[in-house]
């Protein structure tokens, strides 16, 4: 199974996709701000990043900006999450290979999971 990251300053969505991934098999690491999450990605690189628009130290655009920048995290598939309509998110961040909408639902979890993992992109 793969390594997902998440990055989140809510605690509660956090651990509903902990819980979630982890029961599929996945292997699940947390952040709570994007430079977290940076920490996290070099020290083993993800399969996979579950990305908060926004949070405070580093939000999500900078946190996508800076994987972007890198050679060795550019091709790490990206799920942009945000209350946020979608267009409003695309005016400040843009290189996620899918968005998702807050609140979700659980079934959009799997589906983006199983469609990225298998090298696609989503729109949802």
């Amino acid at each position: 199974m793969a390594t997902v990251l998440i990055v989140d300053d809510e605690f509660g969505i956090a651990e509903l996709l902990d819980a979630v991934l982890s029961d599929d098999g996945h292997t699940v690491v947390t952040a709570a701000n994007g430079r977290q999450g940076l920490a996290r990605v070099e020290a083993g690189r993800p399969d996979l990043i579950f990305l908060d628009f926004m949070m405070p130290v580093m939000d999500g655009p900078a946190m996508l900006a800076a994987l972007a920048a890198d050679p060795e995290t550019r091709g790490i598939p990206v799920v942009l999450m945000s209350s946020m309509p979608e267009d409003t998110v695309r005016e400040r961040a843009t290189g996620q290979a899918a968005f998702l909408r807050k609140p979700f639902r659980i079934r959009q979890v799997h589906d983006l999971v199983a469609t990225l993992l298998a090298g696609g992109g989503s729109d949802h």
